[in-house]
This record gives C-alpha cells, sequence and structure tokens, in this order.
C-alpha cells in the first residue's frame, strides 16, 4: 500500500486563506508569528491544533510542532511524517505565501532544531510576539522542549478566536462530507434508535440507559447504516447519551447513567463524525404524553424553527438568542424563559463544539455564510403535576438539528429526522371504551391502541405499503407519458432536419481521373488501387466500379478456360442495398468473364493471366476496404479526448498489479492504474497504455472483495474510446483475492495447518487490498476535489439473475444498478430508465424477467431473466423510493416489434393510452385475447370515452369470464376469481389447458393484440396483454 501525502491544492488554497486572513485582521496582524505545538493525542479528542492540521493537511500529526512565520512554514516532524508533506515542500509557486521548511525531529535532543526556529521567528516581523492556543496544552516530552526553547523566548497571546474564525468558515469540500456525516446520523435515529426505543417500550423492557447508549453507539459501526461510506472513516462524536425520568442534564458532556429506561420523555443525543468532520442531532421521544407536555413541545418546535430561520449572514450570535427569548416571552408559557438551556447551539465541525462560536446572549460574533450549526433547544425541570409516579413528576424536552448557513436567506437542515409531535408520540390507550374523537386525536400522534398494539400498528402500515406503491405508480405512469410524448416529438423534428449522411461510392469525380492504362483501351479488366475501383468492358465500354458496389468475386477452371464472376450489391441483398430503388432503372446483379487458358503461340503471356490478376487484387482491396470500413465503424461515435496532462510527482495515487477488462491483447497482462491531473492511465507491464480523462467517466464504481474473489473498480464512460481496434464504454481494473478455481481431488482435513495458514494469508490480503483501493480513492476524490465520486453497490439490495450469459449478482448503487463481476459487465443508469416490466409473473413459476426500456426508444432494451419470485417484492419496494415505473404481467412480449410500432408513431401510442397497456390496473381485463374477436371488435367513441374515464365498463366483467380464448393459468392467476374455480376444475386440468393454450397463441399473434387493445382505449384503458398476479 503506498504512503499517503498530503493534498497539495487544497493544502495551498487554505494556506493562502490562512495568511491572507492573518495580515488582513485588525486584532492579530501585529503577531510575529503563529505557533502550534502537539504531542500525543490518545488523550485529547478535540483541540484548536489538531483541528488545525486536520483543515491543513487532512490528518492528525502527533509529535509535530508547526510555525507560521512571515516568509517561511516551519515543521518540525518526523523523517515518516515528512514524506507525507513533500508534496508541498519547498518554495512556493504562488504569490505571497511562504516557502515549506521541513525539519527532523529528534526522540532525544532537538534543541538545534529549535534554535533554528527562533532564529526564523526573530526575522519573522518584529520577531517578538508569538501567537499561541492558550487551551491546549499537551504533554510529551517534544511539547516540553519545545515550550522551553522557543514558546518561552517570546512574549505570548492568545489566537483561539482568530483560528476558531477561520475554521469555522466550510469550503465546499468540507461541506459535502458534513452533508454525509448528517445523512450517516440521520440513518441510525431512523432505523436504529427509534425502532429500538419503540420495541423497548412495546415489550415493557426496563433496560438501563447506558447499555442503550452503548448499543446506539455499536451501530456506527454497522456497514448497513453507513451509506456506502468507509466504515473506518466513521465514529460518533461523543459517547451517545440516553436520558428519561426525572434525572435529566442537557449537555453534551454527560455520560448516560445506570438508571433504567422510564416510559416518559425520553431524551436521545448523538452524532456522526465522517472523517473528521461532526454532526449532531437531539430528539425527544414521548410515551403517553399529558396535554400540557404536547403544548410545550410545540413551544419548543416553534422556537426551534425561529431560530434556524434567524440564522442569515451578518446576524449576531446573540441575536439567534434574543429571538427565541422573545418568542417564549411572547407565549402562553412565559414562565419557561427560566427552564430554557443557557445556550442554543454552536459552530460545528472538526470540533464538535467551538467555544467561540457559541449562541448565547453575551456572543456578538456574527453569523457568516459558510458556517455549520448545530442548533439545539430545550426546556428542563418541567413539572408534571398528573404524572402516577415519581420518576415522571420531573421531565425535559430537548431538540437538536445540524444546518448549513447559505448565501441565500434561508439555511439548509442537513439532519433529515422527523420531529413533528405526531412523529415522536407513542399513545397507550388503557380505556377500550373511549369516545370516536379521543381515538381520532390519539391516531393523529401515533395511532396506537392498547400497549401490546405498537407492532400491530406497524403491520397494518405494511399491509398499506402495496396501496401506497400503486398511487405513486399511477402518478408516475401519468408523468412517464407526458415526458416520453414531448421528448419523442423534440427528437423526430431534430431528426427530420439532420440530413442522413451516405458513403460516397463514386469511383472518379470526372474523367480526368481515369487512369490511361493499355489494358483499358484494350478492353481488359484493370483493378485501379488508387481509387480502390474496377474497371470492366461492358458492350465494348469501360465502365468503372467503385469496389463498395461488389458483393463478391468467384474464379474457376473448366477446360481450357478460366471464369470471373462478379457479383453486384443489388435491391434485396442483405448489405449493401440501394436507400432508394429507382423503377425506371435495370440494376445489375452479375457479370461472368470468360478467358484462354491455353497458350497461343508468339505471346509471352496467356490469355487468362489478365483475369487472374484482376481476381487477386479484387480480393485484396476488397480485404482492405472491409477492413478499414469495420475500424470506421468501430471509431463512429468516438469523441476525440483532450490530451492526458501527466503528473510526474512521486505522490501520484496509484494500484499496481491489476489485470483490465476488456483485455489489450488476447493474453492477460498486468499493469498499473495511475491517477494524473485531468484523468487515469493505466500501463501493461508490456508498454501498452489505456488513457481516459476524469471527464468522461458517467460511473465509477468501487466494488470490494466482501463475499466476492476480486476486487475491483469499474469505470462506466459517456463516450466510448478506442483501444484493441475496438471502442469499450466500461473499462474494468481487478485483481483476485481468491483461487478461483478449487482441486476437489485434493485431499483436506479441516484442521490442516497449511490450509489454515492459507486462509490467515487471505484474509490479510484481502484486508491489505480493501485498504489500498480505499486509499487510493481517497486520493482520486481529493484530487478532482469531489468531481469524481465512487460509488458502492448496495448487497443488501442485491438480487440474482441472469443479464448475460450466466446468472450473476444484479446491485444497484446511487445512480445505477450494475453487475460487474463477471464479464461483460451489465450497467445501467437509473436515470436513463424510462420504465421496467415485469415478464412471466405468476405463483405458479419460481422465477421471472425484468424488461428494462430506455428513455431513449431507439435504444435495445436490457433485460434480466430468471429473477426468483422472492426477490420481487424488493425490487418493487426499490424502484419505488428511485421513482421508476414499472409494470407486471404473466406474458412474455415481442419487444422489438414493440418499439418498432412505437417509434414509427409515437403520437398514435401516446394518444391512445401509451404505456398503459402494460399495466393491469387500468382497465378490467375485458379484452379476451382472442384473436378473431379481438379484430372483429371495434368499440364506439362514446365506448371508448366511458372506458377512459371511469378504467372499465360493466359489461367488460362479463366479457372476461364468457371469454374462452384466455389460457386458464392466466385466469386463475389473475385478481378476481374466476369461473374455474366455480366450476371446480382441478390443477391437472387447468395445467393442460394452459400447455394447450400456449401452444396456440403464438407470441407475435399475443404481442400485435396486446397493441390493439393499448389503441382501442385511449387514456388507459387499453386492456390486459396481462393479467396481474397478487401474491398471497
Amino acid at each position: 500500500m503506498s504512503v499517503p501525502i498530503v493534498n497539495k491544492d487544497q493544502f495551498v488554497r487554505r494556506l493562502k486563506r490562512l495568511y491572507d486572513e492573518w495580515r488582513d485582521s485588525s486584532n492579530y496582524s501585529k503577531v510575529d508569528a503563529l505557533s502550534f505545538c502537539m504531542g500525543p493525542s490518545d488523550d485529547v479528542a478535540y483541540a484548536k491544533t489538531i483541528s488545525l492540521q486536520l483543515w491543513l493537511c487532512g490528518y492528525e500529526l502527533s509529535d509535530t510542532a508547526i510555525v507560521f512565520c512571515d516568509n517561511q512554514v516551519i515543521f518540525v516532524t518526523s523523517k515518516k511524517k515528512q514524506e507525507f508533506l513533500k508534496p508541498v515542500a519547498g518554495q512556493s509557486s504562488t504569490a505571497n505565501l511562504p516557502s515549506i521548511v521541513l525539519l527532523t525531529r529528534d526522540k532525544t535532543d532537538n534543541t538545534e532544531t529549535f534554535a533554528k526556529v527562533v532564529r526564523e521567528v526573530k526575522d519573522s516581523n518584529n520577531g517578538s510576539v508569538i501567537g499561541v492556543c492558550m487551551k491546549d496544552n499537551f504533554k510529551g516530552q517534544f511539547c516540553e522542549s519545545f515550550d522551553e526553547n522557543v514558546k518561552r523566548k517570546f512574549k505570548t497571546t492568545d489566537i483561539t478566536v482568530f483560528i476558531a474564525g477561520l475554521l469555522a468558515v466550510k469550503d465546499t469540500e468540507e461541506v459535502e462530507i458534513i452533508k454525509k456525516a448528517a445523512q450517516i446520523t440521520s440513518e441510525i435515529y431512523n432505523k436504529f434508535v427509534k425502532d429500538h426505543l419503540m420495541e423497548l417500550v412495546d415489550h415493557d423492557q426496563k433496560v438501563k440507559h447506558k447499555k442503550i447508549a452503548s448499543s446506539i453507539e455499536h451501530a456506527f459501526d454497522d456497514k448497513k447504516y453507513m451509506l456506502g461510506c468507509n466504515p473506518d472513516d466513521i465514529e460518533a462524536c461523543y459517547p451517545p447519551i440516553v436520558q428519561s425520568g426525572s434525572n435529566y442534564n442537557l449537555k453534551f458532556s454527560v455520560v448516560s447513567d445506570n438508571d433504567k429506561l422510564h416510559f416518559g420523555c425520553i431524551v436521545t443525543m448523538l452524532g456522526c463524525r465522517y472523517k473528521y468532520y461532526c454532526s449532531n442531532l437531539v430528539r425527544t421521544l414521548l410515551v403517553n404524553p399529558t396535554e400540557e407536555q404536547l403544548i410545550v413541545y410545540g413551544l419548543l418546535l416553534e422556537v426551534h424553527e425561529a431560530v434556524i430561520a434567524k440564522a442569515k449572514p451578518g446576524v449576531a450570535f446573540s441575536s439567534l438568542w434574543d429571538t427565541a427569548l422573545h418568542k417564549v416571552k411572547q407565549s402562553n408559557r412565559p414562565q419557561l424563559v427560566d427552564k430554557m438551556t443557557k445556550n442554543l447551539g454552536f459552530v460545528i465541525g472538526t470540533e464538535f463544539r467551538d467555544n467561540a462560536s457559541v449562541i448565547n446572549a453575551r456572543n456578538e460574533c456574527k453569523v457568516k455564510a459558510g458556517m455549520v450549526i448545530s442548533v439545539n433547544v430545550g426546556f428542563s425541570g418541567l413539572d408534571n403535576p398528573e404524572a402516577d409516579d415519581d420518576a415522571a413528576k420531573k421531565y425535559a424536552l430537548y431538540v437538536g438539528d445540524t444546518l448549513f448557513v447559505t448565501k441565500d436567506d434561508q439555511p439548509t437542515l442537513l439532519t433529515q429526522v422527523k420531529k413533528k409531535a405526531k412523529s415522536v408520540s407513542i399513545i397507550f390507550n388503557e380505556d377500550d371504551g373511549e369516545d370516536e374523537d379521543d381515538k381520532e386525536n390519539e391516531e393523529e400522534l401515533l395511532g396506537r391502541g392498547r400497549r401490546a398494539t405498537v407492532l400491530e400498528q406497524r403491520t397494518r402500515m405494511e399491509l398499506t405499503n402495496e396501496d401506497k406503491r400503486k398511487e405513486k405508480q399511477r402518478e408516475l405512469a401519468e408523468k412517464i407519458n407526458e415526458e416520453a410524448r414531448r421528448r419523442l416529438l423534440e427528437n423526430q423534428t431534430e431528426k427530420e432536419r439532420e440530413p442522413a449522411k451516405k458513403r460516397s461510392n463514386v469511383s472518379y469525380r470526372n474523367i480526368s481521373s481515369i487512369p490511361k492504362e493499355p489494358d483499358i483501351r484494350d478492353l481488359k479488366l484493370f483493378v485501379d488501387k488508387k481509387y480502390e475501383s474496377i474497371i470492366i468492358p461492358i458492350f465494348g465500354i469501360p465502365t468503372p466500379y467503385h469496389i463498395s458496389n461488389i458483393k463478391n468475386v468467384s474464379q474457376s477452371v473448366e477446360g481450357d478456360y478460366v471464369y470471373l464472376r462478379i457479383n453486384f450489391f443489388t435491391p434485396g441483398s442483405s448489405i449493401g442495398v440501394p436507400t432508394q430503388i429507382d423503377q425506371d432503372v435495370p440494376y445489375m446483379k452479375e457479370l461472368t468473364y470468360r478467358s484462354s487458358n491455353v497458350k497461343v503461340a508468339n505471346e509471352s503471356n496467356i490469355a487468362a493471366t489478365n483475369l487472374n490478376t484482376a481476381f487477386r487484387l479484387i480480393k485484396d482491396i476488397q480485404k482492405k476496404f472491409r477492413t478499414r470500413e469495420a475500424e470506421d465503424r468501430e471509431k463512429e461515435g468516438i469523441v476525440k479526448q483532450d490530451n492526458l496532462i501527466l503528473s510526474h510527482g512521486k505522490g501520484n495515487a496509484r494500484l499496481k498489479d491489476l489485470y483490465i477488462r476488456p483485455n489489450i491483447v488476447s493474453k492477460r497482462l498486468q499493469g498499473s492504474l495511475e491517477a494524473h491531473t485531468n484523468g487515469f492511465r493505466y500501463t501493461t507491464i508490456r508498454g501498452d497504455k489505456v488513457d481516459f480523462l476524469y471527464t468522461n467517466i458517467k460511473h465509477a464504481i468501487f466494488q470490494p472483495c466482501d463475499k466476492e474473489l476480486i476486487i475491483l473498480l469499474h469505470f462506466h464512460l459517456k463516450n466510448a474510446i478506442l483501444f484493441g481496434k475496438k471502442k469499450n464504454t466500461d473499462l474494468q481494473f481487478y485483481t483476485e483475492v481468491g483461487e478461483l478455481t478449487t482441486d476437489l481431488g485434493k485431499h483436506q482435513h479441516m484442521r490442516d495447518r497449511d490450509d489454515l495458514y492459507a486462509e490467515q494469508a487471505e484474509r490479510e490480503l484481502r484486508h491489505k487490498l480493501k485498504r489500498a483501493f480505499q486509499g487510493f480513492i481517497e486520493k482520486v476524490e481529493g484530487l478532482t476535489k469531489g468531481e469524481l465520486e465512487f460509488e458502492v453497490p448496495f448487497r443488501d439490495l442485491s438480487f440474482f439473475g441472469v443479464p448475460g450469459r450466466s446468472t450473476s449478482l444484479i446491485q444497484p448503487t446511487s445512480s445505477c444498478l450494475i453487475s460487474v463481476t463477471e464479464w461483460p459487465p451489465f450497467v445501467v443508469t437509473l436515470d436513463s430508465i424510462e420504465l421496467i416490466h415485469f415478464e412471466r409473473v405468476s405463483f405458479q413459476l419460481k422465477n421471472f424477467d425484468l424488461v428494462i426500456i430506455f428513455k431513449d426508444y431507439s435504444k435495445k432494451i436490457a433485460q434480466v431473466t430468471s429473477i426468483p419470485m422472492t426477490s420481487l417484492d424488493a425490487i418493487k419496494e426499490w424502484l419505488n423510493s428511485c421513482d421508476i415505473k414499472y409494470t407486471e404481467g404473466v406474458q412474455s412480449l415481442n419487444w422489438p416489434k414493440i418499439m418498432k410500432t412505437i417509434t414509427t408513431d409515437p403520437q398514435d401510442f401516446f394518444d391512445n393510452g401509451g404505456w398503459s397497456f402494460l399495466d393491469p390496473d387500468s382497465s378490467d381485463d375485458d379484452d379476451d385475447d382472442d384473436s378473431d374477436e379481438d379484430e372483429a371488435y371495434a368499440p364506439s367513441e362514446a365506448d371508448s370515452d366511458g372506458d377512459s374515464e371511469s378504467g372499465s365498463g360493466g359489461d367488460s366483467e362479463d366479457s372476461e369470464w364468457d371469454s374462452s380464448g384466455v389460457p386458464e393459468s392466466e385466469s386463475e392467476g389473475s385478481v378476481s376469481t374466476g369461473s374455474e374455480e366455480e366450476s371446480g376444475k382441478d390443477w391437472d386440468q387447468l395445467e393442460k389447458e394452459a400447455k394447450s393454450a400456449d401452444r396456440v397463441v403464438e407470441e407475435e399473434e399475443d404481442t400485435r393484440n396486446a397493441m390493439d387493445r393499448g389503441r382501442k382505449r385511449p387514456g388507459g384503458g387499453g386492456g390486459g396483454v396481462s393479467k396481474k398476479v397478487r401474491r398471497k
């Protein structure tokens, strides 16, 4: 694994900002130097020195001293850390920035090194005043030596407020990291903390606060809440805090006690720290709240929202406090002013709490755009006179969120967790005889009946998920039909405007270009290599033909004669057919020439020599022409890339010993992938190079080696690149982490020492490779400043299917659906999907197929077959969450013919309901699937209008029961209970009838009937190509 290095661009950009604010500051411009010394950081979680190092360098540098002088920045550190800082060492290329000097720290005596530092400080400005962070007191021999030999030789001043102001305003990269941290915090609360507390309440489990807090802390190690982030970069900002009963202390420095959970007001505080940047969230769960508690909680939310709305650039932190104070005083509970927390939040970043930017009555610092603030409002020490036990007589309410202050008027809330009373309340109805009004009021809060009905209510909600999905799918159906109609009509207009590109097959532009060869005058066959043409005599006239007009040529010898047969492309040929056929023009299909193969006296050559030479040359030219044509076809659509800008630094992000797919040559070769200024370069051990730019990457995917035999980076490109004489839109770089094949004949024993060593070595290799790939990804993302982000597949949402030749694991990512372990890969961008159709959906079958229709209707559909039926509900739920329309049916459709029908006349297709013909819910299955009856039936305008308004007619139900053309297996698997059950047919009879019907009904005829029904029912009454099967 390569040694990490500092991000040079980020370092220079932030160093320039530090010096600009230092020189422009009215309070600190007279400080001659800034010094920061950090010792071992094991016992120190947050400090200004640590925050500055993380902000500037991206890592903590223990036992390191940094001194900022006027012309130099001096690092006193170990040799290993000097390697990390090497890219920024030396004279700065940026104007007005000092040079970077690296001095080696000695483990025993640094007197001479510190003497050099003292000389530089004395040469900096006046050389008398040095700025330090007074509250940062690191222990250790190195820090004590630095204080004695450097700090105490100058007058010191506290620069804590200056550093706090510098770090308070976040740049774009920092904001993105904090957003991700806030998302993880919200994910853990929504999917673990809230459910866990509700389970405890429902089962009446009295668990200690400390144990609950410990389980929450363990959730920060669970990958399913990490949203695809590296778990090594995630930790809790502080030990999670859980409080209930009468013992509340609304501070983030407290520790959860050993008291047992009380079912009253449960306060939970937690925060995620991602890549050293913090987020924070506070929520209160109300169990069976009183009316007074709900009123106070409502006031708390109003105060919280008022403070958030007031947090705009230029507003003093004291004004935020005054806003909250005024809101409480103007309410019906002014006495709660004394119960409010002493501060209402603070600026958050690499430090969890910035003491210089706290929201209280005394802080006159201004809010600035780019700040991330944790706003926390609470009331504590509240009385509950209606309480039945002593633990409930005192309670507290606390709410907190993380927000980002933008340049606009409205700040952005980063923690998306519901906090309204109805979302955080649990109601117990002890009396079953309550009136309806009380029940409705309680249902608005959480809808629970008695104590044991928490899970019952959740079950009832789960039963309505299908209805919610249907409602959303109906909305999506209308949306995609409108968008598709507009898009197709616009594309059709553009295609009409674009002139069709025709390849020239003209041999000679003018008569002067025709060669003056003796063979032409002698009416012999002549092959012109320069113009790739053949001049042949026809009725005594030399006639040129371009080689592209010749289909093939053959030669045969019969007796004393040689025959040369030339076949031409004509209308009706498989390829090379003219685009327009002129009825008045004759087309020549073939010509045959004969020549003697006997040598005549006084002749140097036999007569057939001309035919032999022409045959050989035509073959050669045809081969070259077709090779060039194939290369040109490969190059079609190739967008010329900019040149790769190489970075010659030794610290470039690089991965070695990788294989590439597809192979550059037939043999598999190892190589290295290196990140440069504007793109990647892959170089094989043979010297072959493949370059592709960051701007041409559509999806960058990192698939770890968890439960896989390879670890890989996959790049799906926007525009194809050419290598290996083929254009490719997918590139993959991988290495193997385990044996792809196993020798079954080998004698193995479960306690074989060699096997145990091999397994241990494989585990270590997996861990090492995973860290190497993750380090490479972090460097690339830092180099591209976040423009290129790597996606990690969500294995929890995966399913098995056959996207190509064999069964593989299909996994979604945040923006695409992939299967990249086997080649060729399967990568589908979610934004390019128009809709998804499930075929062969029937409870009689174990598998179904998934068809993907793209927004570009000229693009061939993608299909994943043989998906287990057990995955259907999970796929539907995922598609619904991604706002992708899906339909289902029991039959397989002829998609090439359907897409051709749509693209031929899109206006007619959408006028007749569009994609509604796929949706079984859009009509009442009134068509019989009988081809004769379907063709004979032509509904009137009134019938069509009625069907389009209601979605089904009364007669359609009768026609369904009377039909005989629908296979019985479809009817008994449909929504309604059919006549098959009434007639008492058993499964064997139904299966026989289904097989008989399948043999009679051809696939093309079914598809045509389906499209006809779509045309007959405008407005979504297009009938059912397939009847929906409800799985019970």
